[in-house]
């Protein structure tokens, strides 16, 4: 069964920055796609970025565009999400989810298939 683990969180000041990691096992991604949601307290889960495991392929929410890098390491089968300049408004619990591939990278959550536990993030202006 699919397991995804994440890591990295933690407290930061405004400015800082952090990388989360998210280890996958239980099946073979070649043809998955993996994402990183995060989901502020009273707020909807929102799509923060996603790669595919295969080829180069990426998409960034606007709000995080420029400050946030995803990557992956096959051999490891883990996904990292590198947050720079960080700001309070990116307080939130983060998830990363995984599904198979579409012909383009759906930002919905209901769409992911399997879910992690979630890493609290918190930005202290």
């Amino acid at each position: 069964q699919v397991q995804l683990v994440e890591s990295g969180g933690g407290s930061v000041q405004a400015g800082g920055s952090l990388r989360l990691s998210c280890a996958a096992s239980g099946r073979t991604f070649s043809s998955y796609t993996m994402a990183w949601f995060r989901q502020a307290p009273g707020k909807e889960r929102e799509f923060a970025a996603a790669i595919r495991w295969s080829g180069s392929m990426t998409r960034y929410s606007d709000s995080v565009k420029g400050r946030f890098t995803i990557s992956r390491d096959n051999a490891k089968n883990t996904v990292y999400l590198q947050m720079n300049s960080l700001k309070p408004e990116d307080t939130a619990v983060y998830y990363c989810a995984t599904r198979p591939n579409t012909v383009v990278i759906t930002t919905r959550a209901r769409e992911y298939d399997y879910w992690g536990q979630g890493t609290q993030v918190t930005v202290s202006s």
